[in-house]
């Protein structure tokens, strides 16, 4: 961890500040929107577009990183990122923050799969799996601290956007100026959907769901908060609270997940989260519950990306791990670019108001859990000692790291399987 941490840390740090800019103009902007009088329909639309733009930027920042190089990728992406999150107050209107959130979306994806393919370098075979897990910490820190930094500026106003402008620009000075070697990169080429879905059907259906709750937690809980008349201070603590419980059991439901059948698990995990969803739905006028909700939710979805990945490898050859990696995450974009919309239109006044954004994450886990439980009827379980390690992979990631993430799960499977040949 140590030496880790010495290597990468500049990148590291500059990850960390990356998503605290990100996180915190995701939160004010639902906040900013109610302000304005956006419709909860069209900021539906503002925060969808993120993920379309990211799912575009997952396709082709790779090309755009083999034609020109990883630095000048890097430095022209981050400076979008920077325009974009300066022209919110400007131009308060929701077209220009739809294209913007393309453009941003885009940009943040293109700046992960770079960021990520440089650690990856760093990274030993012995340290890699440590390096995945400490960027992973880094991130899930970042977009939990921006949501301190929400109270600093009047949401009516230009100081928070300038803040995140700001970090974001600070962020890429460490990264920068102290990594000189540029990684040779090259990407695996996608697995096809329907080979894919032949090999885990669980994995490809639970990747789409779990995209909706996702894309729903990050863009609509701060949309949420401000319909539901929440003090901005509660907006931010409420919104944090997804991310902590993402930290605090991405560990735990890891340990489950190697020691049983993670059919069973994904169930268990799904309806977990469905009740955490259905208590915030009904007993949300009270905050100490909401936070508990939230804390729920966020505690189980986000795991489950791991979980599913860990799932679909249990089905896959070691070399089609990461073929499959690609078309797990666009399948996964497509369900978070679907999230917000739906979610939209469940919170508008004239169908079930703000207690929607509780019901459609609900009924997305609901359905997840009765899917793994049909899928566990129709093939046996793997046994548990021929699975392999489930390794963190928060559905921020890129596809880069996602591939990372393969190339732990399979040095620890064949770590495993030489230490059984010797005893």
């Amino acid at each position: 961890m140590i030496q880790v941490l010495s290597s990468a840390w500049a990148l590291l740090l500059g990850m960390g500040l990356l998503m605290v800019g990100n996180g915190l103009q995701g939160t004010i902007l639902g906040v900013r929107g109610e302000i304005e009088g956006f419709s909860t329909f069209q900021m539906s639309f503002v925060m969808s577009a993120y993920f379309l733009g990211f799912l575009g930027g997952s396709r082709f920042a790779p090309e755009m990183i083999r034609r020109v190089g990883h630095v000048r990728v890097f430095a022209a992406l981050a400076s979008f990122i920077s325009a974009v999150m300066i022209m919110y107050p400007m131009l308060t209107n929701p077209v220009a923050w739809i294209l913007g959130r393309v453009v941003i979306g885009f940009c943040f994806s293109g700046v992960y799969v770079t960021a990520e393919s440089w650690l990856n370098n760093a990274a030993s075979n012995e340290n890699r799996g440590q390096a995945l897990s400490l960027y992973m910490i880094f991130q899930m820190t970042g977009i939990i601290s921006a949501q301190a930094l929400v109270l600093l500026g009047d949401p009516a106003g230009y100081e928070t956007f300038v803040i995140a402008s700001i970090l974001v620009s600070v962020s890429f000075a460490p990264i920068l100026l102290s990594i000189s070697p540029t990684p040779a990169f090259d990407r695996t080429k996608p697995m096809t959907l329907r080979e894919l879905m032949g090999k885990s059907p669980l994995g490809c259906v639970g990747m789409f769901l779990l995209g909706g709750v996702f894309s729903a937690q990050f863009g609509m809980a701060s949309v949420y908060g401000a319909r539901a008349g929440l003090s901005l201070a509660e907006i931010s603590t409420f919104v944090a609270a997804f991310y902590i419980g993402a930290v605090v059991l991405q560990y735990p439901l890891g340990w489950f997940s190697d020691r049983m059948d993670r059919r069973f698990l994904i169930m268990l995990v799904a309806v977990t989260g469905a009740c955490g969803a259905i208590t915030g739905m009904i007993f949300g006028v009270s905050f100490p519950i909401l936070l508990v909700s939230a804390f729920v939710i966020g505690g189980m979805s986000n795991p489950l990306y791991s979980l599913l990945i860990a799932h679909a490898n249990d089905f896959l050859e070691h070399e089609d791990m990461a073929a499959a990696s690609g078309g797990l995450l666009f399948i996964n974009g497509l369900g978070a670019i679907a999230g917000p919309l739906i979610t939209g239109w469940m919170m508008g006044d004239t169908i079930l108001g703000p207690p929607g954004f509780f019901l459609f994450i609900a009924a997305l886990l609901v359905t997840m859990a009765l899917y793994a439980m049909y899928r566990m009827t129709q093939r046996a379980a793997v046994p548990v000692d021929e699975t392999g390690t489930m390794s963190p992979v928060y559905p921020t990631a890129s596809p880069v790291a996602l591939e990372v993430a393969q190339e732990v799960a399979i040095e620890a499977a064949e770590a495993e399987q030489e230490t059984q040949d010797v005893a």
